[in-house]
């Protein structure tokens, strides 16, 4: 019985010994690549900043939401992933959540992209955080139905235009047959007048003393929930910009499509995104199309080759 207790004795020992060992291991590594509190990285506790990070990239908060819809439809957790992706890649500094963002998210944010159901439903809180946003000069960029709430004239007044939850308003999947109508803006650069598989609104509060600037329109189609709207032309492609009283000047832009989520990767419709998203940060419009990552350094310092791991 004594023998074993010595051997479990002995074996505890070594085990604290080679544990000690390995967390002073542990201590040299993060000294070294600058893990530690206090090291040269960036980020939170001194963390490494992201591979492949702009550090000098303009600051995105995507505010997304539950998954609603049909399969390939309103798919707002997948948008919060891929586009967290596309804008890093195109330069930006991204940061995002299912929930509306906090104070203290939108502290160092350029602009918020919205893409989430009835974002006009949102708590005392939450209203007020992006209050202050948009009067410090914040921009906001709103994609489908983000632009949808119980208080329409709110929403304009954030976004140019603002949508009735409730009402009778969308052409479901349906034709959406663009026509340029700005064709000198630097957003719509990339825009041709085409068509999209998609769904249009055509009953909008729209703001007044400044109105939104159109940059593109929408015959809409004759489906049942249309009625009597369509043939009707409606804005489905427009910037805003405007001032709270007492505060900055503040931009919107707005694409009313993204029902049908594979339409993100549409080549034209991804490009006039990511200028309306510098636009509506006061950032050069082509910041992010243009944006091209420095080469990666390989052992040595020399320039990586082949495909990133």
């Amino acid at each position: 019985m004594t023998h074993r207790r010595d051997c479990r004795t002995t074996a505890g020992s070594l085990r604290f010994v080679f544990g000690a060992l390995f967390l002073l291991f542990l201590g040299a590594m993060a000294q070294t690549c600058g893990w530690a509190q206090g090291g040269n990285a960036p980020g939170p506790q001194g963390a490494p900043r992201p591979q492949g990070q702009n550090p000098n990239g303009m600051h995105i908060y995507l505010w997304a939401g539950l998954k609603s819809h049909n399969v390939g439809q309103h798919d707002y957790p997948q948008f919060l992933a891929d586009w967290s992706k596309v804008l890093t890649e195109h330069g930006a500094v991204v940061d995002g959540a299912l929930h509306a963002p906090t104070s203290a998210d939108l502290e160092h944010a350029d602009v918020v992209v919205i893409y989430k159901g009835d974002a006009g439903f949102v708590g005392d809180s939450d209203k007020a955080a992006l209050d202050a946003f948009v009067k410090r000069g914040g921009g906001l960029v709103s994609f489908h139905d983000s632009l949808c709430g119980p208080d329409p004239a709110y929403l304009a007044a954030l976004l140019g235009g603002g949508k009735k939850h409730g009402e009778v308003n969308f052409t479901l999947e349906a034709p959406v047959p663009y026509t340029v109508v700005d064709k000198s803006n630097p957003i719509m650069k990339d825009m041709s007048d085409f068509t999209l598989s998609d769904e249009a609104f055509f009953k909008m509060t729209w703001a007044t003393n400044p109105a939104p600037h159109v940059l593109a329109t929408a015959i809409i189609a004759p489906t049942p929930s249309a009625g009597d709207h369509k043939g009707e032309v409606a804005p489905q492609i427009w910037t805003y910009e405007h001032t709270v009283p007492g505060g900055q000047p503040a931009r919107a832009f707005v694409w009313m499509q993204g029902h049908t989520y594979a339409n993100f990767t549409n080549y034209q419709i991804e490009r006039t995104l990511l200028r309306g998203i510098a636009w509506a940060g006061k950032k050069p419009v082509d910041e992010l199309v243009n944006y091209v990552a420095p080469p990666r350094p390989g052992r040595g310092g020399a320039p990586a080759t082949g495909n990133p791991r």
